[in-house]
């Protein structure tokens, strides 16, 4: 067994199969980073929606246990990938959407990262930036915003640099830190809150779109960690119980009704004592927060702040920077995080300094779960049907820059895979509902209720099913096993060719196909 590395030594792997001896993590390390990266006052605003939607407390509570739940049963089965392939999601896609195809969830991955970390960065930024206001009078400038951001960001960079294992100890003081100031702000505001709220006065045709749209607010936060569970998981030895990691993503996800909740009181609070912060035209969850704290809760905020700022920004950013370099192989992790790391904070202070883009984030994390469940949904079926098993020298065909292998199909693309995930997508956009923000062409066709996704969910699972039937894949991608539910086709599969380019600092790759038991 090799050594475990220490905090302070760069992480060089990339993508490649991560060898079993430096696989040490277990399914509550998978909880930490997961619950750690949402426990954070950019969930609190995501909490806040159906407040500002005009649900009451009670109602609201319903539709956030809605979206944490349904979101968690549809995240969880996404952390399986990891310790089977050994890599990320993106990567262990080649299976499903083909050796090219796989650059569809680098990019989805890639949009979902830059989207909530601007909003854990922005988030967090007003926070210290407002408490240090109340705290010792310093003004709430442009140039002191500017400061918090760079300051968050630049710290964030760091963690995401040296790697995994930093970033794992980052998370596990500030799941524990953070809940305990979660749990001291529930008392600050406990004389305040009043669970009978009731919210805007509204008809039943209001109701069900604003309730709805809250619930898939709530879900996106989850769901929006399909993409990175196997940067995380690929840690854990492949030898581990299948429904230990899939319960520890689920639970991750049912622990962060910590932070809703905390949202959604305050949200309730701040509508009453302070209605100008939730008014439509200029919301402000941060700025109403302070408003209604007490004097002694200031300083928890900053640290609330610094904590979650930098938990949720690490677990976003590392896993683009994972992700780039798998689409550039000649970029190693480190050089491809500080890349995308920069370019993501140029669109941090546009989007906060040039463009009204923050009212906006959560139409747009909302659009981009719409197009990434598609593809956790062909993920999932692609893992059914092939009772599990993967063949890890053809899934790094594409980062090695070959050809051929179980999973070249047509060119390198999985066209079923591929066809499945950008009509659901596109049907999910158009069906889209968000009240005031976001209305697809065909958005009203149910009543002003948000259908998007459970259409997006059921064409591309209809979808792919039916193409694997009626155009069965080659009887080599399903290994000794041979298939799950669907019929296979007996065609050659073209052996793997070309130069082998491993990434740069990349680890030794598994010398032939392995099948790995599951549970």
């Amino acid at each position: 067994m090799a050594e475990t590395p220490s905090l302070t030594q760069v992480e060089t792997n990339g993508i490649e199969r991560i060898p079993d001896e430096e696989r040490t993590a277990t399914p509550f390390d998978l909880f930490r980073l997961a619950f750690g990266g949402a426990n954070t006052f950019s969930t609190c605003v995501l909490g806040a929606f159906p407040i500002l939607f005009g649900l009451s407390f009670w109602q609201g509570l319903a539709a956030t246990l809605l979206g944490v739940l349904a979101g968690a049963l549809i995240l969880c089965p996404m952390a399986i990938f990891g310790p089977v392939n050994g890599t990320n999601n993106a990567v262990s896609s080649s299976a499903h959407l083909g050796v090219h195809g796989r650059i569809v969830g680098s990019f989805l991955s890639l949009l979902t990262a830059v989207a909530f970390f601007s909003l854990a960065v922005w988030s967090s930024g007003d926070a210290l930036v407002g408490g240090a206001n109340r705290l010792f009078g310093m003004p709430r400038s442009t140039l002191a915003y500017a400061a918090a951001y760079a300051v968050f960001a630049g710290l964030v960079l760091v963690v995401c640099t040296y790697g995994f294992r930093f970033m794992l100890f980052v998370n596990k003081i500030a799941v524990v830190s953070a809940t305990l100031l979660f749990l001291l702000g529930a008392v600050a505001f406990a004389g305040d809150f009043d669970p009978s709220y009731a919210g805007m006065a509204m008809t039943e045709d209001m109701f069900w779109p604003a309730f709805i749209g809250s619930a898939l607010i709530v879900l996106s936060n989850p769901v929006s960690f399909g993409a990175f569970l196997g940067d995380w998981s690929r840690y854990i030895p492949a030898s581990t119980p299948h429904r230990r990691v899939v319960a520890a993503a689920f639970l991750s996800q049912v622990a962060t009704l910590v932070p809703f909740v905390f949202g959604l009181a305050t949200a309730s609070i701040i509508a009453t004592k302070a209605p100008s912060y939730v008014d439509p035209a200029a919301q402000d969850f941060v700025g109403g927060l302070l408003a209604i704290a007490p004097q002694w809760f200031f300083l928890p905020v900053c640290l609330l702040a610094l904590i979650g700022g930098m938990s949720t920004g690490t677990t976003a950013l590392y896993g683009t920077g994972l992700d780039f370099s798998s689409v550039f192989p000649r970029l190693s992790r480190v050089q491809a995080t500080v890349l995308v790391g920069t370019l993501a904070i140029v669109f941090i202070f546009l989007g906060r300094f040039g463009f009204d883009l923050v009212r906006s984030i959560s139409t747009f994390a909302t659009l981009i779960i719409t197009c990434t469940v598609p593809w956790m949904v062909v993920m999932m079926l692609g893992l059914f049907t092939r009772r599990g098993w993967y063949d890890p020298e053809a899934l790094q065909v594409f980062n090695r820059r070959q050809s051929g292998g179980r999973y070249w199909f047509a060119h390198g693309w999985n066209w079923r895979g591929m066809t499945a995930w950008w009509v659901a997508a596109v049907v999910g956009v158009l069906f889209t509902n968000i009240p005031g923000q976001f209305v697809g062409p065909l958005g009203d066709l149910a009543g002003g209720v948000d259908v998007s996704l459970l259409l997006s969910i059921a064409v591309a699972a209809v979808l792919f099913l039916v193409l694997l039937f009626v155009f069965p894949e080659p009887r080599a991608a399903y290994g000794p096993a041979g298939a799950r539910l669907v019929p296979t086709a007996d065609v050659e599969v073209p052996e793997i060719t070309g130069k082998q380019e491993q990434p740069v600092g990349s680890a030794p790759e598994f010398a032939r196909p392995q099948a790995v038991p599951h549970e």
